[in-house]
């Protein structure tokens, strides 16, 4: 990409950015602000989560469906940000489980909605930059991945230095500074080509089986990542002896190899397609998750750290780009349903670790994890193995 264009979007990836942080803050936070912050059990996690997800799912499907039939996505992006700052606004003046359910859950549910929008607005972006579709998505991927490292450390360190409820505050202000670069950075203009509707009807009805497919793959790897990431830290600190900051130390040497491999990607693709790496990638996450689980040292976590990063991300610039390439005509359902699935993952594994840790143990969940890593790469196999992958912006 010339380096014109890659200044052009500076300010685009940092609006992504400066979002993306906001929202890495609450996510990891909120379960422990419920329990350790307002001492509620553990159980009631489930209901804060399963009311937001439900939320945010359906709020990414008809927002992916306005900015596909034309809608400009600067106005979504304001009402997920708009969400966000209220949200934070009531817990920091109120902080009680009923904001929670009430404004906590329409306000960050309306607001997980961002990362979608800007990535299908990056792909109208990369069409009207002339910048290639995969490469656009390496950069944002690298950028969300940059802000979940900074995210969850800045809420765990100010929870710890001032409080609990000083992140809420501190969530507000950046609200502010993603309202003020919402307001001169995105675009307002930008749409989606409204293609052919009946072609849309088509694809509503499902009639669309490699999609489908491929939000299949997606959702088994989410889950074998889901479920490793979950279980990695009680595995590493109670089963295997390590000690209590081994954790945040592996999640850092394994986001610092993801940026890596996220940028390494669009060269993969005009290589060797995208299949074959994808391939590739869902066996070497096989290899990677089982050595995980077989970890008892220092050394050895850090370079199971190193290699999950390297798998990880392969999978995940590759993988919006595979579901992408199975609905051409309309990319921000597809952008859609890539985040929606990843999300449906992340819950279920949750739960899904506790039962198994608690009858066989945390390492049996990482095992159990390389087995579903599998499983995608036999989905990968079996779905369809023509589809067009865009690389450059259409004419």
């Amino acid at each position: 990409m010339p380096r014109l264009q890659i200044y052009a979007l500076v300010p685009f990836l940092l609006l992504l950015f400066v979002g993306t942080v906001c929202g890495a803050m609450i996510v990891p936070f909120m379960g422990f602000f419920i329990v350790g912050g307002l001492g509620y059990p553990p159980w009631t996690i489930s209901i804060y989560a399963g009311a937001l997800s439900c939320l945010a799912i359906i709020v990414n499907r008809q927002f992916a469906r306005l900015i596909d039939g034309g809608e400009s996505a600067f106005p979504l992006i304001g009402i997920a940000l708009g969400g966000y700052l209220v949200a934070s606004l009531a817990l920091s003046v109120i902080p009680a489980f009923w904001t929670v359910l009430t404004f906590g859950v329409v306000g960050f549910g309306l607001s997980a909605s961002a990362v979608s929008t800007m990535f299908s607005l990056g792909a109208r972006l990369a069409e009207q930059h002339e910048i290639e579709r995969s490469r656009l998505n390496a950069f944002m991927r690298a950028t969300t991945s940059t802000a979940w490292m900074v995210g969850p450390a800045v809420s765990f360190l100010i929870a710890d230095q001032l409080g609990k409820f000083a992140v809420f505050r501190l969530g507000a202000t950046l609200a502010v500074i993603w309202l003020a670069l919402w307001w001169w950075v995105a675009p307002r203009d930008a749409t989606a080509d409204s293609k052919d509707k009946a072609a849309k009807d088509r694809d509503e009805d499902g009639a669309n089986p490699g999609l489908w497919f491929a939000a299949t793959f997606v959702f088994c790897l989410s889950s074998a990542h889901s479920l490793t990431f979950s279980a990695l830290p009680l595995f590493y600190v109670q089963e295997v002896g390590l000690p209590g900051y081994a954790p945040g130390i592996a999640f850092s040497v394994k986001t610092f190899v993801e940026v890596l491999a996220i940028f390494s990607t669009p060269i993969l693709i005009a290589r060797f397609g995208i299949r074959t790496p994808l391939i590739a990638t869902s066996l070497f996450a096989v290899v990677t998750i089982h050595i995980l689980a077989l970890v008892q040292t220092y050394p050895q976590m850090l370079a199971g750290a190193a290699m999950e990063g390297l798998y990880y991300g392969f999978y995940a610039s590759l993988g919006i780009s595979f579901v992408q390439s199975h609905a051409e005509d309309r990319p921000a359902r597809a952008t859609a349903i890539y985040w929606n699935t990843l999300m449906i993952s992340g819950i279920l594994a949750g739960p899904a670790v506790g039962l198994i840790a608690q009858a066989y143990g945390f390492r049996t969940v990482i095992q159990i994890a390389s087995l579903v890593a599998l499983f995608a790469a036999a989905v990968l196999f079996l779905s369809p193995r023509q589809f067009k992958v865009s690389t450059s912006s259409p004419p």
